[in-house]
């Protein structure tokens, strides 16, 4: 069925360009290496943060764009304060492109605006708008790879397969890629923060559902480095250091791994049978928390960095 349904979509048409060029606002530098970057985006109607990590000299280089998990930090990037990016990164010829917000929107252009979120047009700002001022603001060369953690992960293949030209490799970290398997996690990872699941791409089975499914669009990704990795929702080495979130990350994050898994292996089967190559790493352990997201961002990158010139 999934190869059926793959052939009668055709092919994705690319979102058109904003009638008015996205525009900076203001960039707040926090040190020589990070900037806050404010951007006024037509398509979402407002002005949104980005955070750029990025060498202090100048000369072309790559950009990572790097997506944020349901509930994104407010003010700055999770990644920035639950991992040690900034510091890992430091000292590499790469942009590491960060947005700030957009909470359970899976980083899609919704077919409505919703009454709790208001206008979310993240492909549209993240394909169209930001990368060319990322390129000319901070001397990118146009060669990108797109990760994330869990929500920005599935949009991490969404984006990719959806703007193919765009990104060489994609990375996710605890991600579910296979939309259809994970449609009811979905849905009610957006209600459960006070949106309509609607909004988004209408009813489950539609066709813009099959659009953004990385699992049926998954040829588009031939070519591109991919790397996936995964726990198991057994408690591993993390869970015995003592921390406020110990409990919430072996009870919630323990049982939402086991889903990530099982997503995980479907997606690696459905590469496997077109003959897609991709470095995916299983672990016997670890829940869905931050302390393993870091150490399968370090792990990723032999993968990731090389496949676009870091």
């Amino acid at each position: 069925m999934l190869f059926i349904v793959g052939a009668l979509l055709g092919p994705v048409v690319a979102q058109p360009a904003t009638a008015t060029a996205a525009r900076i606002v203001r960039i707040d530098d926090v040190s020589p290496t990070r900037s806050e970057v404010y951007i006024d985006s037509p398509a979402m109607g407002r002005t949104i943060q980005v955070d750029v990590l990025h060498p202090a000299g100048g000369g072309g280089r790559p950009s990572y764009y790097l997506l944020d998990g349901l509930d994104p930090g407010v003010g700055q990037s999770t990644w920035l304060n639950a991992t040690d990016a900034e510091p890992f990164f430091a000292g590499k010829n790469l942009n590491v492109v960060l947005p700030v917000g957009g909470q359970a929107g899976y980083y899609t252009d919704w077919q409505q605006d919703d009454p709790h979120f208001g206008r979310y047009k993240w492909e549209t700002f993240l394909t169209r708008e930001l990368p060319p001022i990322i390129d000319a603001e901070f001397d990118g060369n146009g060669v990108n790879a797109i990760g994330g953690l869990s929500m920005g992960g599935n949009a991490a293949f969404i984006l990719a397969a959806r703007n193919p030209e765009l990104y060489r490799a994609v990375a996710g970290y605890s991600a579910c890629p296979d939309t259809g398997l994970a449609t009811g996690a979905v849905m009610f990872s957006i209600a459960n923060r006070g949106g309509n699941p609607g909004n988004m791409w209408g009813p489950p089975g539609s066709r813009a559902w099959a659009e953004h499914d990385p699992s049926l669009l998954a040829d588009r990704l031939r070519g591109k480095t991919i790397y996936l990795s995964t726990g198991t929702g057994v408690p591993g080495p993390h869970e015995a250091e003592i921390k406020p979130q110990l409990a919430e990350n072996i009870i919630l994050g323990g049982p939402v791994e086991v889903g990530i898994n099982t997503c995980t292996v479907a997606f690696d089967q459905r590469l496997r049978s077109l003959g897609i190559p991709a470095r995916i790493e299983y672990s016997p352990t670890g829940t869905h928390s931050w302390s393993y997201w870091q150490d399968k961002l370090h792990a990723s990158w032999p993968t990731i960095g090389p496949a676009i010139g870091a």
